[in-house]
C-alpha cells in the first residue's frame, strides 16, 4: 500500500512538470532532466518501474495542439475559423507554413518523447542487471517500445521520411539518415512483435497495476495499423484477428456514453490517454484542454460550466453523408448542432426535412448556441455540463481521450479481408455487422471494401485523421477536394518545421 501511494505521488509530480512546459520545449533542450542518470542506486529493483511511469507521464502529458495537427485535415472536419489561428485553418485546406508553430511543437514534442523512451529502455536494463525477475523488465521495455511506436507512427504518417533517434542521445539526430515512411512502418511492426510475446494478456482496464497500460493487444493495434500503412493486408487479418479471437474486447452498447465520462476505461477501448480531477472540485487537476474543440457558445445545463475556443467543425459533407444513411447514434455523438447550421443544412432542397432530432440542445441539456466560427462542434470530444465533478468549470475536464477503440479492430479487420487476406476470426460482413448493429443500422450481406471504407468514415470521424489518411493510402484523394479545397498528392505530407531543419539541416536535403 505503502508503494502505490509512493507511485501515486510520483504520477501526479510527473504530470505537474509536464503540464508547466506547455509547447516552449525545443529538440535541443532535451538532454537536461530527461534521464534517469546521475547517482541512481540500480540494485534498488523496486525502482526499476519509474522509467516506465515517467514514459506513461509522457504519454498522457501529451501537448493539446499535437491533436488537432494530426487530425484537421480530412472531409470529415474542418478548423473553425476566424481567429488567430490562421495556419491552422490554412492547414485544413492543404496550404502549409513550415515556419507555423503547431508543425514544430508537434514534431519537437514527440521526438523528445521518443528520446526519453530510449532512455527509460536503457535504465530498466540498468535495474535489470540487478533484478531477480528479469522478466519484469522486459515486460516494461516492451510497454515502453508500444509507447515509443506511437509516437514515432504519428509522425511518419505526418511528415513521411525522418530520422530515427536509435539511443536517447539526441546529437545521434545530427547524422541519422532519412528513414522513408514505409521502412518505418516495417521498423514498427517488428517493434511490436518483440513486445508482444512480454506483455500481458488482458485488457487495459484488467491491469492491476497500471490500471489503462499497454497490454498484448495495444501492441497487436498497433502492429495492424503500420501494415495497414504498408497494404500488408494478411498481416493486418492476422494482428486484428487475434485481438477479435481473444474473446477480449467488446463493443459498448451506449455509443453516446462512450466518449464521455462511463466511457473511461471502456471494455471498448485499447488505448486511452487517462486523466482524473481526483473525483474533487478544486485542488489538482490532471486534464486534457478540450476548449480547443467546444463550442464559442453555449447555455449549459449546469450554469457556470466553462465553454470553447470553436476552432474544430465536423464537415457539412460528413454530417450529409450521414444524413443519407439514416444515421442517429453516431450522429447525435458526432456532431452538436447549432441553429444556423441547422439552417445551412435545410438550405439544401434535399435537406429541408430534417429529423426530428436534430436540435441544438444535446440529450443531456446542453444547448449550443450561434457563433461566428463554426456552424457545428465535436461530440467526441464533448463532455456534458452534467457530468463535470461539482465544482469543476473547464470543458470537457476529467474526460479521458481515445486512441484505439474495438470498433477500429473490427473494421480494419473487415478491410484486409475485403483486400484478399483471410481471417480466422470470422467474416468480413460479421465484423462489419457487429458495428452497424449497435450503430441501429441492418446487416449487410457480400460486404465489399466500399462499404467497409463507408463505414470507418461513419464510425471513425474526426479521430485520428483516419479518414485522411485512409484517403490517402488507397489513392482516393478526390474525395479530399471538398468545399473549395484542392488536394494533390504533394501535399500528403507536412513540410518540415524550418526550427527543425535548422536543428537538423539533414531534413533540409530531402
Amino acid at each position: 500500500m505503502k508503494r502505490n501511494k509512493i507511485l501515486i505521488i510520483i504520477t501526479l509530480s510527473v504530470l505537474t512538470i509536464l503540464g508547466t512546459t506547455g509547447c516552449e520545449k525545443y529538440l535541443d533542450d532535451l538532454a537536461e532532466n530527461r534521464t534517469y542518470t546521475g547517482g541512481t542506486d540500480y540494485t534498488v529493483s523496486s525502482n526499476m518501474i519509474l522509467p516506465l511511469i515517467g514514459t506513461y507521464q509522457e504519454f498522457n502529458g501529451i501537448e493539446w495542439e499535437c491533436y488537432p495537427l494530426i487530425s484537421v485535415r480530412g472531409d470529415d472536419v474542418n478548423a473553425g475559423g476566424l481567429g488567430d489561428q490562421q495556419d491552422f485553418a490554412e492547414t485544413d485546406k492543404y496550404n502549409y507554413n513550415k515556419d507555423y508553430w503547431m508543425y514544430n511543437s508537434l514534431f519537437q514534442n514527440f521526438y523528445q518523447n521518443m528520446l526519453s523512451a530510449n532512455s527509460a529502455m536503457e535504465q530498466v536494463a540498468l535495474y535489470q542487471e540487478f533484478a531477480s525477475n528479469k522478466a519484469l523488465g522486459d515486460q516494461y521495455i516492451a510497454e515502453i517500445k508500444v509507447l515509443k511506436s506511437f509516437w514515432l507512427f504519428q509522425l511518419t504518417r505526418t511528415w513521411g521520411a525522418l530520422p530515427v533517434p536509435p539511443t536517447s542521445d539526441p546529437s545521434q539526430l545530427l547524422v541519422a539518415p532519412l528513414t522513408p515512411k514505409d521502412d518505418i512502418m516495417q521498423m514498427i511492426s517488428i517493434w511490436m512483435d518483440e513486445a508482444i510475446p512480454n506483455l500481458p494478456a488482458v485488457r487495459p482496464n484488467e491491469r492491476t497495476d497500471i490500471p489503462g497500460g499497454v497490454t498484448k493487444y495495444t501492441a497487436l493495434a498497433m502492429k495492424a495499423l503500420a501494415n495497414l500503412e504498408l497494404k500488408n493486408y494478411p498481416a493486418v487479418a492476422s494482428a486484428t484477428g487475434e485481438i477479435i479471437s481473444s474473446g477480449k474486447y467488446t463493443l459498448e452498447a451506449d455509443y453516446y456514453e462512450l466518449f464521455k465520462i462511463p466511457g473511461k476505461l471502456n471494455n471498448e477501448n485499447i488505448w486511452e490517454f487517462q486523466y482524473s480531477d481526483l473525483g474533487q472540485g478544486t485542488g489538482d487537476n490532471y486534464a486534457y484542454l478540450y476548449a480547443f474543440f467546444g463550442p464559442q457558445g453555449w447555455t449549459p445545463a449546469v450554469a457556470g460550466s466553462g465553454d470553447g475556443w470553436g476552432f474544430w467543425e465536423p464537415s457539412l459533407k460528413y454530417i450529409k453523408f450521414m444524413l443519407d444513411r439514416g444515421e442517429t447514434v453516431r450522429l447525435e455523438t458526432t456532431v452538436l448542432f447549432t441553429d444556423r447550421g441547422i439552417a445551412e443544412l435545410r438550405s439544401d432542397p434535399s435537406y429541408t426535412n430534417l429529423p426530428a432530432w436534430i436540435s441544438n440542445t444535446t440529450r443531456s441539456g446542453d444547448r449550443i448556441n450561434d457563433y461566428a466560427r463554426a456552424m457545428f462542434t465535436s461530440g467526441k470530444h464533448y463532455l456534458p455540463s452534467n457530468q463535470l465533478t461539482p465544482g469543476r468549470t473547464d470543458y470537457g475536464t476529467n474526460k479521458n481521450f481515445t486512441v484505439i477503440r474495438y470498433a477500429e479492430i473490427l473494421l480494419m479487420y473487415a478491410e484486409a479481408l475485403t483486400q484478399g487476406a483471410s481471417g480466422t476470426a470470422g467474416t468480413a460482413d460479421e465484423a462489419v455487422n457487429l458495428v452497424r448493429t449497435r450503430a441501429g443500422l441492418s446487416p449487410l450481406a457480400g460486404v465489399t471494401n466500399d462499404q467497409v471504407m463507408a463505414e470507418k468514415y461513419a464510425e471513425l470521424a474526426m479521430e485520428w485523421g483516419t479518414r485522411y489518411f485512409d484517403m490517402v493510402r488507397l489513392g482516393k484523394t478526390n474525395e479530399l477536394s471538398y468545399d473549395g479545397r484542392s488536394f494533390t498528392a504533394e501535399k500528403t505530407f507536412l513540410p518540415y518545421p524550418q526550427n527543425q531543419i535548422d536543428l537538423l539541416p539533414l531534413l533540409g536535403q530531402k
